[in-house]
């Protein structure tokens, strides 16, 4: 596999088309390397449009709903940002890179050894990856400039949103199984959110709690 002609076309064919036009959205995800945050079996389709199987259930995001998520986040050096389900870690990886730390909250601990594995290697260290559950968010280390939730929720929960910073950022994917839709919402003040519609995909489920043992 041509490694940077595969980056150039994820970049130019599949995520700009997309309407992101964020620069640093877009260097940055071409400079980190998504081939080493796949499982070998998968490396030679990691630059694809398409949903990459993780270790223990899950798949990772197609690369443009990644892009957009964080090109709606309008990320920034000095934000402190919690993620919603670590997966493979490249997400992470990328919003390292783009901002101050980064705590992710992992539930499936099979896949949370993976990502850390592959962010070790990659030498991010802006970051701690956490067992949880997501949907509760973080509030020991709240508050959050930004929130990325990688997976999809019936609803965002008040108790996740009020661990924003006044004016900060929150994307997630939200609906049922056959109808769901990318919002933003944004902390306007102490009791106020306001929320934006971004588009419709589909997305899998954020796993449940019971579901596994941690």
């Amino acid at each position: 596999m041509d490694i940077k002609l595969a980056k150039f076309n994820m970049v130019e064919q599949q995520i700009r088309p997309w309407n992101v036009f964020d620069e640093n959205v877009l260097s940055t995800l071409a400079a980190i390397p998504r081939d080493k945050f796949v499982q070998e079996q998968y490396q030679s389709i990691a630059f694809s449009d398409v949903e990459i199987p993780l270790p223990n259930s899950q798949k990772m995001l197609f690369p443009r709903i990644e892009a957009r998520l964080m090109q709606a986040l309008d990320l920034q050096a000095t934000d402190k940002v919690l993620e919603i389900g670590t997966g493979s870690g490249y997400v992470t990886a990328v919003l390292a890179k783009l901002t101050d730390f980064v705590y992710s909250v992992e539930i499936d601990d099979i896949n949370r050894q993976f990502a850390v594995q592959n962010l070790t290697k990659a030498g991010i260290k802006n970051v701690s990856v956490v067992s949880g559950d997501g949907q509760a968010g973080l509030s020991s280390k709240e508050p959050f400039n930004k929130i990325l939730v990688g997976c999809g929720l019936s609803e965002v929960s008040h108790e996740l949103k009020s661990q924003l910073t006044i004016g900060g950022k929150l994307v997630a994917i939200v609906g049922n199984d056959y109808i769901m839709e990318a919002i933003l919402i944004t902390r306007d003040s102490q009791d106020s959110f306001s929320q934006t519609k971004l588009f419709e995909t589909q997305l899998d489920k954020i796993v449940q709690p019971h579901s596994f043992t941690l």
